[in-house]
């Protein structure tokens, strides 16, 4: 059984800062994710995406977001282990073992729970039921790819603009499609697009898809209008993911929804287990990147103590030493 004082279960931003801190507070640290490379959502679906709100950066991609995380959390030499869950919570000695999906168990000091919304599944676009070609996607990792075609994106969220500003660049054309009037994404990003040269059909819905090997074309199915049909070759269904905890759901912890809730030390209703990142729930909590790093400070610091309660809750500034 592996000795390590803090597990981390997740390795998207926050669960990366959380390995970094926990380094810098001189814990050894093991990083456990389901997915096979660490970024978490940013890796695996908008690693050519922009993000704006990341304090210090007026902007920066995602990926190389998460190449400076990866960097930083080297520091603490973090011993990862990707594309394998966290299926079972135990205690042993009053502190907390993580069985893996491997067989592999971890004797921790303490847990850290940073796995974002759980595992996560795209919402399938009704129209492409009984469609078996290829062209559709949920997420585009490489933008690149789509350069040159004719691209429709279903969807109103921020995902939906946000490959609308990426793709109008690269595509030959770009086309959204919302079912509704309003949009949920925020209102910058819909200025932006507006001012691009990116169509927007909206009171519709798309209702059939085209093609044998590939997407050809859609129907698009506007209320109290005439139904169009687009000719298209790849289409975007950005219409929002469901998030499934897995296991985590089965160990006790107090849950509202898919959330867990924490209190100020980020500390749930477990002995020696914490949260941090989108995962939480506690009142006026805000679901940002940028949130969720001061979260994981803050579960590290608190872990800290009680793994040696002759620490110090402040640890210093990183400043302090140089």
């Amino acid at each position: 059984m592996r000795e390590v004082d803090v597990a981390i279960i997740g390795a998207g931003p926050s669960g990366l800062y959380a390995a970094y801190y926990a380094g810098f507070r001189g814990l050894s640290v093991a990083v456990v994710d389901a997915l096979p490379e660490p970024g978490g959502q940013i890796a695996a679906m908008y690693p050519e995406k922009m993000i704006y709100d990341i304090a210090g950066f007026p902007a920066i991609k995602g990926r190389d977001l998460v190449a400076n995380l990866v960097t930083q959390a080297a520091t603490a030499t973090p011993e990862y282990r990707l594309g394998v869950r966290a299926e079972q919570l135990d205690y042993v000695d009053g502190r907390p073992v993580l069985t893996l999906g491997d067989g592999e168990r971890l004797h921790c000091g303490a847990v850290i729970v940073t796995g974002g919304l759980g595992s996560f599944t795209p919402r399938p676009l009704p129209a492409a039921v009984g469609f078996a070609g290829t062209g559709l996607v949920y997420f585009v990792p490489q933008p690149a790819d789509l350069a040159g075609r004719d691209v429709l994106i279903v969807g109103g969220g921020d995902s939906a603009f946000d490959w609308a500003v990426t793709l109008a660049p690269l595509a030959r054309s770009v086309t959204m499609v919302h079912r509704r009037e309003k949009f949920r994404a925020h209102a910058a990003t819909v200025s932006r697009v507006r001012e691009l040269p990116v169509r927007i059909v909206v009171n519709a819905e798309v209702t059939k898809l085209h093609g044998d090997i590939m997407v050809t074309g859609a129907d698009v199915a506007v209320r109290g209008g005439v139904a169009e049909s687009l000719p298209v070759d790849a289409v975007i269904a950005a219409l929002g993911f469901t998030a499934d905890l897995g296991p985590l759901a089965d160990w006790g912890m107090r849950l509202d929804r898919r959330h867990i809730v924490v209190d100020s030390a980020m500390a749930t209703n477990l002995p020696r287990v914490y949260a941090a990142g989108d995962i939480t729930e506690y009142p006026g909590k805000v679901r940002l990147i940028a949130t969720g790093f001061g979260e994981a400070a803050t579960a590290v610091n608190n872990a800290a103590v009680v793994i040696d309660p002759s620490a110090h809750l402040f640890p210093g500034h990183s400043s302090d030493g140089t």
